[in-house]
Formats: C-alpha cells, structure tokens, sequence
C-alpha cells in the first residue's frame, strides 16, 4: 500500500495529465509530438508512450458526439433565426474542427494516463519470458 503510494507522489492526477498533455509519470508536458500525435516517450522521464494503447475508439465515439451536437446546434439555428447558408458554414465548421481536434487530445490523453495509472501496458516482456 505504501509503494502505491510514493509512486504516485508528484505524479499529475489523471484529469491534469490529459487537460495539459503531461506525463503521467512526472509530469513534465510531454505526452504529445503534434496537436494529437503522441511523442515517442518522454523527454523528461523516459516514459514509453508507445507501451500504452489507446487505439482509434476515441476518434469515432467523440466524432459522432461532436457531429450530434452540431447538428443539433446547427437545427436550433437555421428554426430559430433562419440566417444565410454562409453563416452555418462559418461557424460550424471551425466548431466541429475544434470540438474533434480538443476532443480527441483529450480523450487520448486520458486513456494513457488511465492506463498507466492501472499499469495496463499493450505488451509485457516478463510474462512472454516466463512461458
């Protein structure tokens, strides 16, 4: 119980870690190479980002959250205030652009630092080795 213990001792929370792209080790803001690329590991602690897999279910679930809530954004709009076609793509289109971008980074960000805080890793060497 202990050893849990001090080795969550100046780790970022599992909200912080995704809200602000850290390592979920020692949370230095390392966890992304691009906007949503993660980095290979990271430069402060050594972490192997690649160990953890986060996959592509993140993408398509936020994608059709982001697309419902625009559409029916985009509904309210057009009833409400009938503006001209142009105004729908003014503001739609950076919305659902920022929505999945946001989204998806922190939707990532998330399942790896929930992953590591539960060491679930994609593959483990030491039981390959005892088989």
């Amino acid at each position: 119980m202990s050893d849990a213990h001090d080795n969550a001792k100046g780790q970022p929370t599992i909200g912080e870690a995704a809200l602000f792209g850290l390592c979920p080790r020692c949370g230095a803001k390392t966890m992304f190479a691009g906007i949503t690329r993660f980095a290979d590991k990271c430069s402060s602690c050594g972490l192997d980002y690649s160990r953890f897999n986060v996959g592509d279910g993140p993408a398509a679930f936020l994608t059709m959250i982001v697309g419902a809530l625009v559409v029916i954004g985009a509904l309210w709009l057009q009833l409400s205030f009938e503006p001209p076609w142009w105004v729908h793509v003014i503001l739609w289109v950076p919305i659902t652009t920022g929505g999945v971008i946001l989204g998806l980074r922190l939707c990532k960000a998330w399942l790896l630092a929930s992953e590591f805080s539960r060491r679930a890793e994609e593959h483990r060497h030491e039981h390959k080795a005892e088989e």
